[in-house]
């Protein structure tokens, strides 16, 4: 069999229109015409020497080479950024000022943190954590270089989705959603002051079933909210992302909560042609956020 070698331009295109969901958004985001994408793919189709699609109703899936194509790509691609970074990583100089939810602040941040100042130690980082609102503002009025906050709706002019996280009802490590209420008594509940896009989430999803509730406990802070709900005061909506071993998810078909649908996640800029260092950590915090999403149940 001869060599071949995979172009990695078109390994980027490829791995981009996956995880966007449609070829012609990969096309804007990397700045090339709808053909100029097609061109490729069928470039890629031809060094693979079998099908990498197959159409399913308007669009198109991956086959089984398909998926297979897919996590190389993604690992050559990952091969090649770090090698940039490694040989151009040092040179990388400024101040980049970083905000997110408080959902992040454990799990995420420090990960990204560190890897980021091992990559680039002459850069200056200022983290802010902060709630949706702040979050938008500040980013917007340019206080803030990059922001990740849920989405409520509404956009920002230079925002990327960069995942979708499931909400899940959260209680006690060791208690029973039946510890919680009392027979023909509302549903407690523990939330973040309002307002809040998961407070939001559970009322309404309880007003639809018809389950009576009741705010049993409100907080300013994550790190209350936690301390509310281990303490079986109320249970509460979050996502699976970071949650502390005081608390645990509860499953709808066995708590009798209703179906709670999921939560867009946004990266913000605050300009259209960030500085170099911006970028990097977008890239690194967007990385570490999807890793998070994939590997919590």
């Amino acid at each position: 069999m001869r060599q071949i070698t995979l172009d990695l331009e078109v390994l980027r295109t490829f791995v981009a229109g996956v995880e966007l969901g449609s070829f012609a958004k990969a096309a804007e985001k990397l700045g090339r015409s709808t053909s100029a994408v097609s061109s490729q793919l069928r470039k890629l189709e031809q060094q693979a020497g079998t099908d990498i699609f197959v159409k399913q109703g308007r669009g198109l899936a991956l086959t089984d080479a398909g998926e297979t194509m897919l996590a190389y790509a993604r690992r050559l691609l990952d091969l090649n950024d770090e090698a940039i970074v490694a040989i151009h990583g040092s040179e990388l100089e400024g101040w980049v000022r970083l905000g997110l939810q408080e959902d992040f602040g454990e799990t995420i941040l420090p990960q990204v943190l560190g890897q980021f100042a091992r990559a680039h130690p002459k850069v200056r980082i200022e983290a802010r954590v902060a709630r949706n609102a702040e979050l938008i503002d500040r980013v917007t009025s340019g206080k803030l270089d990059l922001a990740l906050a849920w989405s409520d709706g509404a956009v920002t002019p230079y925002c990327e989705r960069i995942a979708e996280v499931p909400m899940c009802w959260v209680g006690p490590a060791n208690a029973s959603i039946e510890q919680l209420a009392v027979a023909d008594d509302p549903l407690p509940l523990a939330c973040l002051e309002a307002p809040c896009l998961l407070r939001t989430a559970a009322t309404n999803a309880l007003d639809h079933a018809g389950i009576a509730w009741r705010l049993a406990f409100t907080s300013p802070s994550l790190a209350g909210l936690w301390a509310a709900t281990a303490a079986g005061l109320g249970v509460t909506v979050r996502t699976p992302v970071g949650l502390p071993a005081s608390v645990q998810p509860l499953a709808p078909a066995e708590s009798g909560l209703p179906g709670l649908p999921s939560l867009s996640l946004l990266l913000h800029r605050s300009q259209a042609h960030a500085e170099p260092a911006t970028l990097r950590l977008a890239a690194i915090m967007t990385e570490a956020v999807r890793s998070a999403v994939a590997v919590d149940p």
